[in-house]
């Protein structure tokens, strides 16, 4: 390796500790990592050095343990204008406009301090959007909690949710959709994974790489504190139970700073003065100053004395890992610094210009005139540890024979225990908190459709509104039967949910939250995700345009359920033409689109009624889904079609439950003559690849579907208040829909 000489060593702060084996410890680097460390350096580092070190090698900022898999994942379509590889993913909607998302996992803060943790998680998502030069328009999250008996779990919700709500509201970002589901695994360590979706013009995309030497370097938003410190290296550990006493790491956020910084953001990208610009995330100062460089193929001098400051008796090590929120480093042209400033004080932020790009690819790093740092930006990353760690695949189970699951002694009771269930109750409690109108722009909201639908701002007078179809979805339980089988059904599921409003699916984000990698059994859960993930994206055309790592999971060695959480997005090119699942008229006949066989292994039915989690998950055919959702979006868009619905948990049944209470009209149905499959199965199996229509077409849609070679049968009609299943069971509507409802908000309303 070829490094730039050294031309001023730093020199020692005072009162700075010597650096041991211990402090190299409590770094969260590997004796072989420091010794590369060593090398690169060719003497000891200070402690910036050190702490720089430490978070730019942290599993969380460099996925060591993941790149070599993420590679194998598609990215790439003449759609994509960005994928992987900067703040978020960039993907060409039409009309000049761009949809730019991405979601990130803040689960070790939100588990430690939900409330800041979960808003944090928030701002820093919305920062890696607005970055790039969009405006969010929708936020949306995928939250994981453990056993509802469990001590903990009852204030986690409480506070994850309201940090959510609290942070999004203020933003006046409507938080539109997302899932919420309870398991044990999740007891000490919660998910929390948040998204966020922004619309640009195609010819306004701001990146991070740093050009032209001697350009300023300008630090804008809030001031620096000390909350956040080690916080990427904080979430690159499994907990403990010391863990409360990392705390201190847990950033503190403000709305409304935010806000300013949106708006100042946007108006100086108006104009021409930004040559590259990054949100101070993970690390802080650290990653942000480093990755523009390093993009950009320069160096860097900073003067940290002038880093706006909240707290007295700050030292260059605090100022560069501090993970203080609503924070921006930019590169400006140069004299259009001071056009810059009066735009950040008018709108009451911090604006300092703290060094300029150099040629020498080194970071260097003073205090007060003195070198406190001296890095060689190359190295960091080209050296930088990558593992391909041991892994195991896991074996596929047997298949569970669904005659020897009993079916339900009581049919009423049986849906009412699943749909009053924790993963399947309404989560109208939560989303309630959240602002999820404000803009005026949703379309399709939480529980109306199987994905949000938010309308995109005309370019041209006559045009129709398109719409963006988002959703984020995953069935943990799948992933950890088998946990290729699960990654692939969480892309199919994603891909289903936005085919379901009518949508064509453009692109995915991922958020891969997995246990200890060092461990080859998850490693293996890991590596089987990726290539059931890989393998679906590319048959569907859906690349994976961003994404996040999110490992060691686990606490005192238990670990979560395997949850690489799917966030996707899709584009209707009129969202009049848009259906939701609400089933909102009598005389429509239902058609099932899709065969079922009757799968329960891994199912609710069997894990609710039975106390059984156990069998192979159901298969994915992706062919089979491919034509399927394809066939179904022709109906949809033929507007043939007045309400859609994906089966997913629950099966058949739960589904129809879901569709008449959302709309208030009740159905009749029936199993088709000559289905040789158990009814208990037909109704509660968990057969992927299927669809619930409501359509005032019946001949012409099972027609299309002759020609299109996918099954379609009528089960039913709708009307009534009830839902009734011939022979099984008759059930009204209010009976279900209080059952649904009910759940949640006694759980939060009981006593502790």
């Amino acid at each position: 390796m070829t490094i730039a000489v050294e031309k001023n060593p730093p020199v020692k702060l005072p009162n700075e500790p010597a650096i041991t084996d211990q402090v190299v410890a409590e770094h969260g680097l590997a004796k072989d990592e420091y010794e590369r460390l060593l090398k690169i350096m060719g003497r000891t580092p200070t402690m910036v050095e050190l702490g720089i070190f430490s978070a730019m090698w942290s599993e969380h900022c460099s996925y060591k343990s993941s790149k070599v898999w993420l590679k194998k994942l598609p990215t790439k379509a003449p759609w994509v204008i960005q994928g992987p590889g900067e703040n978020a993913g960039v993907i060409d909607i039409g009309d000049g406009q761009a949809a730019i998302f991405k979601m990130e996992s803040h689960n070790h803060p939100s588990y430690i301090e939900p409330y800041q943790g979960a808003a944090t998680g928030v701002g820093g998502i919305m920062r890696d959007v607005f970055t790039m030069g969009a405006r969010p328009v929708a936020n949306l999250n995928a939250l994981r909690f453990g056993d509802p008996s469990h001590p903990k779990t009852r204030h986690l919700v409480s506070g994850v949710v309201a940090g959510i709500g609290g942070y999004g509201n203020c933003m006046g970002i409507p938080t539109v959709g997302g899932e919420t589901n309870f398991h044990a695994a999740y007891n000490g360590n919660i998910l929390v994974n948040a998204m966020t979706v922004g619309i640009a013009p195609t010819d306004k995309i701001f990146y991070a790489a740093a050009a032209g030497l001697g350009n300023p370097m300008v630090y804008v938003g809030s001031k620096t504190g000390r909350d956040g410190i080690h916080g990427a290296t904080m979430s690159s550990t499994e907990f403990n139970e010391d863990s409360e006493s990392k705390r201190p790491t847990v950033q503190v956020g403000d709305p409304f700073v935010e806000k300013l910084l949106l708006e100042a953001c946007l108006e100086l990208m108006a104009t021409d003065a930004i040559i590259a610009i990054q949100d101070m995330g993970a690390a802080g100062l650290t990653s942000s100053s480093f990755e523009m460089a390093a993009k950009g193929g320069l160096g860097l001098e900073m003067a940290l004395d002038k880093v706006p400051m909240r707290e007295e008796g700050m030292n260059p090590y605090e100022l560069m890992l501090s993970e203080s929120q609503e924070r921006m480093l930019m590169v400006l042209k140069p004299g259009r610094e001071e056009e810059a400033r009066k735009i950040f004080e008018k709108w009451e932020l911090d604006f300092a210009v703290i060094g300029h790009l150099t040629d020498t690819e080194r970071m260097v790093l003073s205090w007060h005139g003195d070198i406190v740092a001296n890095i060689p930006i190359p190295p960091l990353v080209t050296e930088a540890p990558m593992y391909e760690r041991p892994w195991t695949l896991t074996d596929l189970p047997a298949t569970l024979d669904a005659s020897k699951v009993p079916a339900p002694q009581d049919w009423a009771a049986s849906l009412l225990k699943l749909m009053s269930c924790p993963d399947l109750a309404s989560k109208a409690w939560i989303w309630h908190q959240y602002d999820h109108l404000i803009l005026g722009n949703t379309a399709i909201r939480p529980q109306d459709g199987d994905a949000a639908l938010v309308r995109v701002p005309k370019t041209s007078k006559g045009a129709s509104h398109k719409g963006l179809a988002m959703t984020s979805d995953c069935t943990p339980r799948y992933v950890q039967a088998h946990p290729e089988t699960g990654g692939k059904q969480a892309v199919a599921e994603a891909w289903r949910n936005i085919t379901a409003t009518g949508a064509l699916p453009l692109a995915v984000t991922d958020n891969m939250n997995f246990g200890n990698p060092q461990k080859p059994e998850i490693m293996g859960q890991f590596a089987g995700a990726v290539m059931g993930i890989a393998e679906a994206c590319k048959v569907l055309d859906f690349p994976v345009v961003s994404g996040n790592v999110s490992l060691y999971n686990e606490t005192e060695g238990r670990p979560i359920l395997p949850t690489p959480t799917i966030g996707a997005v899709g584009v209707i090119d009129d969202i009049a033409k848009a259906v939701g699942s609400r089933l909102t008229q009598g005389g429509l006949a239902i058609v099932l689109v899709g065969e079922t066989k009757g799968w329960l292994g891994q199912s609710l039915y069997l894990r609710e009624n039975f106390g059984r989690e156990e069998g192979a998950p159901p298969p994915v055919d992706l062919a089979v889904e491919r034509r399927t959702g394809d066939f179904v979006r022709a109906q949809i868009n033929g507007r043939r079609v007045a309400a859609c619905h994906d089966l997913s948990d629950g099966g058949l049944l739960v589904g129809l439950a879901e569709m008449c209470i959302a709309g208030g009209t009740g159905v009749e149905v029936a199993q088709p003559a000559g289905n040789a499959v158990p009814s208990h199965a037909f109704f509660y199996g968990e057969d992927q690849g299927r669809y619930l229509i409501a359509t005032g077409s019946a001949d012409e849609v099972l027609s299309e579907a002759t020609k299109a070679g996918v099954p379609a049968v009528v089960i039913g009609y709708s009307g009534g208040a009830s839902l009734a299943v011939k022979g099984l069971l008759s059930l009204p509507l209010a009976d279900i829909k209080a059952a649904h409802e009910g759940w949640l908000p006694a759980y939060m309303n009981a006593a502790e």
